[in-house]
């Protein structure tokens, strides 16, 4: 593929205006993953807050990453392994605490599915906690209570002007030191120095080989500037400030209209050919799937033609050491799975709909059968596909017609 990471800003860009993905857009971000682009989400919420959505998102299962904390962390959604941190020195937390105490400012920090803070009865903060299933706990001399170095801690107002002054006056004050920047109307947020998404995406990249042109950026905030502008394509959606829209190279439709889905599907699926097919890759990202319990495995990829191959043994064998017939039919339905995915359009989806065969003869424990799908018929609702089943010796052992459904992305 061309690109190589696609990095999203969570909210007000992946999520709508409702804190969910899309059906349109979680079938997007699927399958440009089984096509070996790597997701990346890239936000100020804490790592423990990107869990469930990385999670949906089967990141683990497609070597995705989650950049928390505007850039303060970078996790490996497989293993939950650290790959990159920067944290603030607790030394420097009395002072932030002066500071918030002397403008009347709320206070708080994150320590994995806490948030520690000095007013729990702040909406913003409750909200905040709500968000990232967080459980709130009070500590007045919060400089004292908090004994670890957080990576970042969070100055709280609806009194923006104030709050926009002393954001000036640490600009100046703590350059070199810690970066504070706003986040939100309401939130001063303070993190390490030299520590944005961009910095850490760029870490992340050097990680991996992967250079600016190989990378989409999807974003919707100012925070989102400087990754937008060091991709090789930067999108801002449609709900963004005019000043970010500037900053990108494509506009494209607002996070209540599935605007990173049509992002996707005009950079990258619509690019998608079957020759670029890696079935290495194709393999071994559906080892987590029933494919990957049954041994099966893809051969050949082209848009009128599937095959795959299954081993007769424990797996797939009846008590009797023949192939069952559920696992081969369940092996038809892969192959026909895939050859309605190569067809759709980058708006459209599959479902399978019918599956019914003919068991012909038996293969035995130790043969590996060879599924051949070919497209029986190419309608714009509706794919069916002839799937034969053969022994090692080109024996027909099953004849299986598969209808699947092909739907629009809503």
């Amino acid at each position: 593929m061309k690109y190589k990471l696609l990095v999203l800003d969570v909210d007000g860009t992946l999520l709508d205006n409702s804190k969910e993905i899309s059906k349109r857009t979680l079938a997007a971000l699927v399958k440009v993953q089984q096509m070996g682009v790597r997701v990346v989400l890239a936000s100020g919420r804490p790592t423990y807050g990107l869990m469930p959505l990385a999670k949906t998102l089967e990141l683990g299962n497609y070597g995705g990453y989650i950049l928390s904390y505007n850039g303060c962390q970078v996790i490996n959604a497989k293993d939950g392994t650290l790959l990159f941190e920067r944290r603030i020195n607790p030394e420097m937390l009395p002072y932030l605490e002066k500071k918030a105490r002397k403008n009347g400012f709320s206070m708080f920090t994150y320590n994995e599915n806490i948030l520690v803070t000095n007013d729990p009865d702040n909406a913003h903060i409750q909200y905040e906690a709500q968000l990232n299933n967080l459980e709130i706990v009070r500590e007045d001399n919060f400089s004292i209570a908090v004994d670890f170095a957080p990576c970042k801690c969070m100055l709280v107002s609806d009194d923006e002007e104030t709050l926009v002054g002393l954001e000036e006056h640490w600009k100046r004050r703590l350059a070199g030191t810690l970066d504070a920047f706003r986040s939100e109307s309401h939130f001063l947020e303070v993190v390490p120095c030299g520590i944005d998404k961009a910095n850490t995406l760029g870490a992340l990249m050097e990680m991996l080989g992967v250079k600016s042109e190989e990378v989409i950026a999807i974003g919707d905030g100012v925070c989102d500037v400087t990754m937008i502008q060091m991709a090789g394509i930067g999108v801002a959606m449609g709900n963004a400030q005019e000043s970010v829209k500037r900053c990108a190279e494509m506009v494209t439709a607002s996070n209540e209209e599935d605007g990173v889905a049509i992002a996707v599907e005009k950079t990258i699926l619509t690019d998608f050919r079957p020759e670029n097919i890696s079935l290495d890759h194709l393999n071994s990202q559906a080892q987590h799937a029933l494919m990957g319990n049954l041994g099966i495995l893809y051969t050949y990829v082209s848009e009128d033609r599937v095959e795959a191959t299954m081993p007769v043994d424990y797996r797939t064998r009846q008590p009797f050491g023949i192939l069952h017939g559920g696992a081969t039919l369940a092996l038809a339905e892969t192959v026909a799975g895939l050859g309605s995915m190569v067809l759709c359009q980058p708006d459209e989806f599959v479902v399978g709909m019918q599956v019914s065969g003919s068991h012909i003869s038996s293969a035995h424990e130790g043969d590996t059968v060879r599924a051949v799908a070919t497209i029986v018929h190419k309608g714009r609702s509706s794919h069916v596909w002839n799937v034969d089943v053969f022994t090692s010796t080109n024996k027909l052992v099953s004849s299986i017609r598969v209808v699947n459904s092909v739907m629009k992305k809503r």
